[in-house]
């Protein structure tokens, strides 16, 4: 699907058209691609980048693709009035939201032994990973709330299984970042928290893992592509009114807590 032939006008007046969707930490790696294939899919993307010069980079990108139905917004999840403000600014520009991907995360840096992580570093990772999350979703409800089929997606990590940490033939079985893991976990239980909670209403909310993927996060180590991983948070992100919620998700399905 290509937008080239869309004019200035008709994109304003096509956001409320479309359905909407914002990507947080999406100016790079797996959430600029995550952004990149919902535009494919006809929703109106809005980049939520903390360096508003390199969301306005990334948007130059998506359009010079022929993705006109994007846009940009400066947000910092680790900064409440930062997200507030980007909150109002999509109050002025969209009537809702239809999809938020919370994407943005650090990894803190490894190794990260449990005896010896930093109490900095743990904040740090904490404070973006799992309290970002959750401001974010917060300070959007209202705007998801006026979608009729409100989708969350928090991107999580298979570090963050307690089930798969238990088991000693675990391919990753070695890797125990005691920062990064812990807050995915955290969030994981978050998620599930917000899924009971909303149990009786049209949203689904669940984690989504997108695998070993080589982005700038891991220094290009990754097994797999960027389509790869975000093609698995776009398939959540994008379910049907008969799809799960508060579960955990990977490229095999349901993953285990």
């Amino acid at each position: 699907m290509n937008y080239e032939v869309i004019t200035n006008a008709e994109e304003n007046n096509n956001k409320e058209v479309f359905k909407s969707a914002l990507v947080t930490g999406a100016n790079k790696g797996i959430g600029f691609e995550t952004a990149k294939q919902l535009a494919e899919l006809g929703y109106f993307v809005y980049i939520g980048s903390r360096d508003n010069f390199k969301g306005l980079e990334a948007i130059g990108k998506l359009k010079s693709l022929g993705y006109a139905n994007v846009d940009c917004i400066e947000l910092d999840v680790t900064d409440i009035n930062s997200i507030k403000s980007a909150s109002q600014e999509l109050e002025m520009k969209a009537k809702k939201l239809d999809v938020l991907i919370n994407n943005a995360g650090i990894s803190g840096g490894f190794p990260q032994p449990a005896t010896k992580v930093s109490y900095d570093t743990l904040r740090l990772v904490f404070e973006t990973n799992f309290f970002g999350a959750i401001q974010t979703t917060q300070e959007f409800m209202n705007l998801l709330k006026k979608s009729d089929q409100p989708r969350i997606v928090n991107v999580t990590t298979e570090l963050s299984s307690l089930t798969n940490h238990s088991d000693p033939s675990w391919t990753f079985a070695q890797f125990k970042p005691a920062a990064y893991g812990p807050s995915k976990t955290a969030l994981n239980a978050y998620t599930v928290m917000l899924a009971v909670e909303l149990k009786d209403t049209n949203f689904k909310v669940n984690c989504v893992c997108p695998g070993f993927t080589a982005t700038d996060f891991n220094n290009h180590q990754g097994t797999r592509t960027v389509e790869q991983g975000a093609g698995v948070i776009v398939k959540y992100a994008t379910l049907d009114k008969d799809g799960a919620t508060g579960k955990f998700f990977s490229e095999e399905g349901e993953t285990p807590w």
